[in-house]
């Protein structure tokens, strides 16, 4: 019993050193994608992985080098238990991570057919839809530079929504700054419905990552005038991805843009505004200006579209620091 004690000082004692410097949280659910180039139906083996926005961008933060903590409710269960010891492996702190056998952990099919990529979720009543206020630790929260949350969590159900506020509210108290991406998903909820929230929440972030196409459905214009003079009545600096071959920043109603890094080669879209966020938080925690923060960003996402996954594709400090001094590769 001794030893066992010990052990969990030890581990205390170690997850209050780590201190995360951004946070996240949200659903992260196992992801099945059959093997090959074939459709679900007609496929009879496939691959175990797992994915999830706030994950994702938490993975991203740790292996550019800086602390990221991710917490979120999973299933008591062998997915939930395989999706926490391969974040945690990624050097995400998992410590506020809660195994609940009340409800199985959300589970999403992928298939690619025909170049067109469809996701199948099965995450109703999942364990992450119910995350309410009272789960979120406001000591963990207040530690931490940034606070990331994403639209996709307010999405789940209506104590996800009020947790996601409640996060907010408790990072302001504490002088953290809130980053709010709103990674539309109208397989979730109604575009009517998301809007309200949406839009909402935008108002309480200091930065704003929308996607171009997401602005048009949320503001009800192709007008990209329109667009951003909405943007300049936030408080947010509002990082729009997606634009015609550059990101733009909206800063008070200032516009300027950073073009993107050309793409040898195309393989998997998925996972690429997640792998801009952490690029761009990472370039935030360095100190760079935002120019140069989202620079890096849209490095990030240039080198995770050039490799299948959710977040297997985004590198390590040391493979963009190669990448950035033209380091020549060496293959025997």
């Amino acid at each position: 019993m001794d030893d066992e004690i010990m052990m969990e000082n030890g581990r205390a004692e170690q997850q209050q050193m780590f201190q995360p410097e951004i946070i996240t949280f949200g659903e992260s659910m196992a992801l099945m994608m059959p093997e090959g180039s074939k459709g679900i139906e007609y496929s009879s083996r496939f691959q175990g992985l797992f994915g999830g926005a706030e994950s994702n961008v938490a993975i991203g933060v740790s292996r550019l080098g800086h602390r990221a903590g991710w917490f979120s409710r999973l299933g008591k269960d062998p997915l939930g238990r395989m999706i926490m010891k391969k974040i945690r492996g990624e050097g995400v702190d998992v410590s506020r991570v809660e195994l609940t056998t009340e409800a199985p952990t959300g589970l999403m099919l992928r298939e690619v057919v025909s170049g067109k990529t469809s996701v199948y979720y099965y995450r109703k009543g999942s364990a992450a839809s119910t995350l309410k206020p009272e789960h979120l630790d406001e000591q963990y929260i207040k530690q931490a530079k940034y606070l990331h949350v994403t639209g996709i969590t307010t999405a789940l159900s209506p104590t996800c929504r009020e947790t996601v506020r409640e996060a907010m509210k408790l990072a302001r108290k504490h002088g953290v700054k809130v980053c709010f991406d709103p990674n539309l998903r109208l397989k979730l909820w109604s575009l009517e419905e998301a809007r309200e929230v949406l839009l909402e929440l935008a108002q309480e972030a200091d930065y704003f990552l929308p996607g171009l196409d997401e602005l048009k459905l949320l503001y009800q214009t192709d007008s990209f005038d329109e667009i951003v003079s909405r943007l300049s009545q936030l408080k947010a600096v509002s990082i729009v991805k997606g634009g015609e071959d550059v990101t733009y920043i909206v800063e008070q109603g200032r516009v300027s843009s950073v073009p993107y890094f050309k793409a040898e080669q195309v393989v998997d879209t998925v996972g690429a505004g997640d792998g801009f966020c952490a690029g761009f938080f990472v370039g935030l925690l360095k100190g760079y200006s935002l120019e140069e923060a989202v620079r890096l960003g849209n490095l990030i996402g240039c080198m995770v579209v050039q490799m299948e996954g959710d977040w297997e594709g985004i590198p390590t400090w040391e493979q963009v620091e190669a990448f950035l001094n033209n380091v020549k590769h060496v293959e025997r």
